[in-house]
């Protein structure tokens, strides 16, 4: 058995995480968490939220899951969130064009198109997997689940939200005013995510239904420097930049994240910022720095409206590389897009101080050419363009020589189909629409690689040595023996324990040496023992999940030093247990 074989019994087996609908034969791409993983999964979402939240100043909100198809096809998502999918011609069963290629060692480039791929299937003679018959050409297929919102099927259409971060970017005006009109402002989003899959497979690694954190940091594009960066500027990232890949050689960096900048690994201070962050996140999760890395994406992997984007991959034992986060400076890609789709002016206002002569940019149809171009649409197109600000259409258009429309389809502008005018006009300040630096984490993944670094063996026992402010049980309560008055002091302890708010569990049955490697087994921290002496002096023994050494303490200060040792400032010599 691999370290994932082992972790993944041990969740099924100890209630953290198994395949749902078991009793029906399971769904691919659906688990569902038990008892432990459910705490696990929260304790790993409170720690993010207490370090990209609530140390640095900003927001959470909660939107909904389902949205209507605009919300969607503002976006681009309804035109472009496709995977390239065939079919085998014998057995029907449907796969990723690119996965089916990689299982048999098929290489090819980041971002390759469905002809490529469908090019290769046929050079290399790829077959189904399942019965060896023959794959069809590749098709793109829509990842949304889609729904109808409202009786008899003839609603709304709405989607299930594929990510989170729509939320914030059609919530963004109303949060921004309650902010008291601040930049940088970042909005955080934790919650469920849907994926219609082709053919998932690698258990929580991906999934049809998942957890996601998307975090949208809202900044002004002329000033994208991050006050907070001094804090960071020495620690160390691991970067795999583009340039590397796109040479074979595939070379990492480790660099502070001032080196970083000055290197020019990253763009802007508030992208490295978050990169740095995130590294000390996942080495808080018990991910050791050399197994984690930033792979910058090529350009032809990269989002259209993404300046620059990082994987942040952790290495698992079975698949290697992992994403579990993914850092995208997306520009004013969104805000502009939902800005022309719903009419609704999303630019923010700051003022000069005084009057000051600025350039404004006028964007000019070309109405004939729309209306040939473009036939029964040009008048959508028309309409489009009056909401737009010219000067990111006219920017688009010079960098990437065409500029598309949001809508349930694309509709792409070309240089000819517009022109643009400048004049000077006297201005109290300006209007712009935030650019935004999106740090996206998935929840499973990250609880996935929390299991397989945790997961250790001494001898014949499991112990998951997860970070102790993780450990969905933080203390269990045992009676050395179950006579002589031993349970009914141990349940004090355990009462005295639950309702200082401790995650407590109180075990009687078998040997103390089976309930110490239970305890262990499932990761929990401290193991307090009631005893004779206790009946005598007050005193238990505290017994470390780690070390395996013990030392006895009083019951009454136990709570308190209990949560300083939770939280990292208590220091515990006799386990062997210094201040992290």
């Amino acid at each position: 058995m691999d370290k994932y074989e082992k972790v993944s019994e041990l969740a099924r087996r100890r209630g953290f995480l198994f395949p749902a609908f078991e009793i029906y034969g399971g769904v691919g791409g659906f688990y569902d968490y038990g008892p432990l993983g459910t705490l696990l999964k929260r304790n790993i979402e409170n720690k993010w939220r207490d370090l990209f939240v609530r140390r640095e100043g900003m927001v959470e909100i909660e939107a909904t899951v389902i949205m209507p198809s605009t919300v969607f096809e503002a976006s681009g998502h309804v035109a472009h969130f496709t995977d390239a999918m065939t079919t085998c011609t014998r057995c029907g069963r449907a796969y990723r064009t690119d996965t089916v290629l990689s299982e048999v060692g098929v290489s090819f480039p980041e971002g390759a198109s469905m002809e490529m791929l469908d090019a290769l299937v046929k050079e290399h003679n790829v077959r189904c997997p399942e019965c060896g018959g023959e794959l069809t050409e590749s098709q793109p297929f829509n990842l949304m689940f889609r729904v109808y919102i409202g009786p008899l099927g003839k609603g709304i259409v709405g989607y299930g939200r594929p990510e989170a971060a729509q939320g914030q970017f059609v919530d963004f005006k109303r949060v921004y005013a309650a902010e008291r009109e601040r930049l940088p402002l970042g909005i955080a989003q934790i919650g469920r995510a849907m994926r219609n899959e082709i053919a998932p497979r690698k258990g929580p690694i991906r999934l049809r239904e998942f957890t996601i954190i998307d975090y949208e940091v809202f900044v002004d594009p002329e000033d994208m420097s991050y006050p907070r960066i001094k804090k960071v500027e020495d620690v160390k990232l691991r970067i795999l930049p583009a340039e590397e890949q796109l040479a074979g050689t595939n070379r990492v960096y480790e660099v502070t994240v001032r080196e970083a900048l000055e290197k020019g690994f990253i763009k802007n201070e508030v992208h490295a910022y978050f990169l740095a962050l995130s590294t000390i996140f996942m080495q808080q999760l018990g991910i050791p720095l050399d197994k984690q890395r930033f792979r910058e994406q090529l350009p032809e992997e990269r989002a259209h409206y993404s300046m620059q984007t990082f994987d942040q991959e952790v290495w698992t034992e079975r698949w290697g590389w992992v994403e579990v986060s993914g850092h995208a400076y997306r520009t004013d890609y969104d805000l502009s897009r939902h800005m022309m789709y719903s009419g609704e002016d999303l630019r923010v206002f700051k003022p000069f101080g005084e009057k000051r002569e600025i350039e404004e940019v006028i964007a000019i149809p070309n109405e004939g050419l729309i209306k040939r171009d473009f036939g029964d649409k040009a008048s959508f197109v028309l309409t489009m363009l009056k909401r737009a600000v010219p000067e990111i259409v006219e920017r688009e258009l010079k960098q990437k020589g065409f500029y598309e429309l949001p809508g349930p389809e694309p509709l792409v502008l070309k240089p000819e189909h517009v022109s643009f005018e400048r004049r000077k006009v006297m201005a109290s300040g300006r209007h712009f629409i935030p650019h935004v630096v999106e740090p996206s984490f998935g929840v499973d993944r990250m609880f996935y690689v929390v299991m397989e670094y945790a997961y250790t063996e001494k001898g014949d026992r499991v112990v998951l040595k997860l970070p102790r402010d993780l450990a969905p049980i933080q203390v269990a309560v045992f009676p050395l023996v179950t006579r002589d008055g031993l349970p009914e002091k141990a349940k004090e302890v355990y009462e005295l324990l639950l309702d200082e708010g401790f995650y407590v569990d109180y075990d009687e049955s078998g040997s103390i040496g089976r309930r110490y490697a239970r305890a262990d087994e499932i990761g929990v921290p401290i193991c307090v023992t009631v005893d004779y002496q206790t009946l005598e002096d007050e005193t238990v023994t505290l017994r470390d999940r780690d070390t395996w050494k013990q030392v006895r303490t009083e019951i009454p200060p136990l709570p308190e030093k209990l949560r300083k040792y939770f939280g990292y400032r208590m220091e515990f010599p006799e386990l062997g247990i210094p201040v992290e």
